[in-house]
């Protein structure tokens, strides 16, 4: 029996929109739990700025099996084992930040996909694996078929060689990092500069001519129609650091006004 089947890559196979949300900064099973129960596609577990632990990481992995939900895991580049260790930690996806030109993204599918298309380190005995009982090398098909990389566009110079970036084999998505992108054009915040912009076109029009999925962060739901006009199919949401922000700052605004 293969592993369970990642909604991400069925929803992009089928042309729909996955939708990602965040437990951040929290590294709770239980709201993983519950954001996959909520309906959400994927989770984003984001060890690059968060300081969870690999057994956080475990955790959140496996609530998210429960729900069907694809837990995706942003990793810290720390040397060849980050990406495997993001997958054996149960992840379905792993996102990579700061891809910076063709020569990355080869070295990423190299360190994230098993033979033939990488040669990530084998181990065969995480929970997609069913802990060794399925064959090793049908896990290893399966595992380059059924797990993505996506790869995050944060810089110009990423920008400039976005077309050997999407034509990289082993590379499924690409996804913009609108803040870390703007401050490298020098207008942080400004995600309506000319420079933003014309980076959004060229990664949208990379991404259709090798035949790519792509994405970015969308805070409301205007700008996922904006950016699903353009072609964007892989949108995070929202975060729980934010909820709950806006539900605590809502609640006090209301009870202190009782005071006035």
């Amino acid at each position: 029996m293969d592993p369970l089947n990642n909604r991400v890559l069925e929803k992009l196979r089928r042309g729909e929109t996955a939708l990602v949300a965040s437990t951040t900064p929290v590294g709770s099973p239980k709201i993983a739990e519950l954001i996959g129960l909520c309906g959400f596609d994927c989770l984003w577990i984001d060890m690059e700025h968060q300081d969870y632990s690999w057994d956080d990481a475990w955790a959140m992995s496996l609530a998210c099996r429960s729900t069907g939900m694809a837990p995706m895991i942003r990793v810290r580049r720390e040397g060849r084992h980050s990406l495997p260790r993001a997958f054996e930690a149960g992840a379905l996806g792993a996102m990579v930040p700061h891809c910076m030109g063709g020569a990355d993204a080869r070295e990423i599918v190299r360190d994230g996909k098993f033979a033939p298309v990488g040669l990530r380190g084998i181990d065969g005995v995480e929970a997609a694996a069913r802990y060794g009982m399925m064959p090793t090398a049908r896990y290893m098909d399966w595992a380059n078929r059924e797990t993505f990389l996506c790869v995050q566009i944060e810089d110009h110079e990423a920008v400039d060689e976005i077309d050997e970036i999407a034509a990289t084999p082993g590379v499924d998505i690409l996804f913009v990092g609108p803040a870390d992108l703007s401050q490298s054009y020098g207008c942080f915040g400004q995600p309506g500069h000319p420079s933003m912009k014309r980076a959004f076109e060229a990664v949208a029009a990379a991404a259709a001519r090798h035949g790519k999925w792509w994405g970015s962060t969308s805070a409301t739901p205007e700008r996922a129609r904006e950016l699903m006009d353009m072609g964007a199919r892989f949108l995070t949401t929202v975060s729980a650091i934010g909820l709950l922000r806006k539900g605590f700052q809502e609640t006090y605004a209301a009870w202190d006004a009782l005071r006035c």
